[in-house]
């Protein structure tokens, strides 16, 4: 039903997978001339113009997924996403400004020098202009449907890779389907970015947990074929959800043996990756601190203000 269209990105992950079903697409990738270029001609090999996309549905709002929806809206196109992604990409900029002051903080209270944490949150700045603002027409959630060329595309709700990450999942040629975005990837195996809290003075969001919670739940859910946001097409669904949650125990159990005594979050990202470049912090961070966050919920560490610095220790 849907047709997979490479779309070029900046980002070190490579190209993004748009899809296309009658003039229905899904994540039409970044805001960049290369790659409306490459969407334009794609979609005039199969004779549309920009203007006969009357519906663009979004997985999850980060940059390289939702950036050129503007374009398609400023056209006329509806624009569909979840109610959380809606929020973020109708004030990209504003998102950003909020997760910089939030976790140019955290990281110093995980141990990181000032400098560092103002830099580390100060590099996805040039993501912006990949991802102008954009409103969105209608929200989804869970239990929602879009009927696409006479198909009724089930919308759920998933966790961890993103706020207000959505699946799209459908009945087809005699198998189960799903655009799952980033959720599932054939050959990267996903380790959540962190996520500031909903709003401030909330709890942050324990993301890796909630990750290995909804991965399990779709593997029992019976899909015969995943249609990714990167990469391959992903035809033995259960068989990678086991393959990710495999990797990430076993980090987990890396990160175990690092917390031998009071660390920080910085030392267990230095123990797991030596010396990283500072491009690489955020997501060095989003390793550390997400393992520690599954090992905090089973019980096998705690976490303690030690003099403003967060320390986790083995109980």
């Amino acid at each position: 039903m849907f047709t997979r269209l490479s779309i070029p990105t900046p980002f070190q992950v490579g190209p993004v997978n748009a899809y296309l079903a009658g003039r229905t697409l899904v994540d039409p990738g970044p805001e960049s001339e290369e790659a409306w270029s490459r969407l334009l001609g794609a979609l005039e090999e199969r004779a549309l113009e920009p203007d006969d996309i009357d519906r663009v549905l979004i997985t999850h709002p980060h940059p390289d997924h939702f950036g050129l929806a503007r374009r398609f809206s400023d056209l006329g196109a509806t624009v569909v996403a979840s109610p959380e992604a809606a929020d973020i990409m109708a004030d990209f900029e504003g998102r950003f400004e909020y997760e910089r002051t939030y976790f140019t903080d955290f990281f110093e209270r995980c141990g990181m020098a000032s400098e560092t944490a103002d830099t580390v949150t100060d590099l996805p700045e040039t993501y912006l202009r990949y991802a102008p603002s954009v409103d969105t027409d209608r929200e989804v959630t869970t239990d929602d449907a879009v009927v696409v060329q006479n198909t009724t595309l089930s919308v759920r709700k998933t966790s961890g890779h993103a706020s207000g990450e959505l699946l799209f999942s459908y009945d087809g040629d005699e198998s189960r389907q799903a655009i799952v975005g980033d959720h599932v990837l054939a050959d990267i195996t996903p380790n959540p970015f962190l996520l500031p809290p909903p709003e401030p003075g909330a709890d942050r969001p324990s993301v890796l947990p909630a990750y290995n919670e909804s991965l399990r739940s779709l593997r029992d859910q019976g899909f015969d074929r995943f249609l990714p946001g990167h990469r391959d097409r992903i035809e033995t669904p259960r068989d990678r959800i086991d393959d990710v949650l495999a990797e990430h125990e076993a980090r987990t159990e890396n990160v175990a043996d690092l917390v031998d005594g009071p660390t920080t979050p910085v030392e267990v990202m230095e123990g797991l990756f030596g010396d990283l470049p500072v491009t690489e912090y955020f997501a060095g961070m989003s390793e550390a601190v997400g393992h520690l966050d599954v090992l905090e919920s089973r019980g096998a560490v705690s976490a303690r203000d030690k003099g403003g610095i967060i320390v986790y220790e083995p109980i």
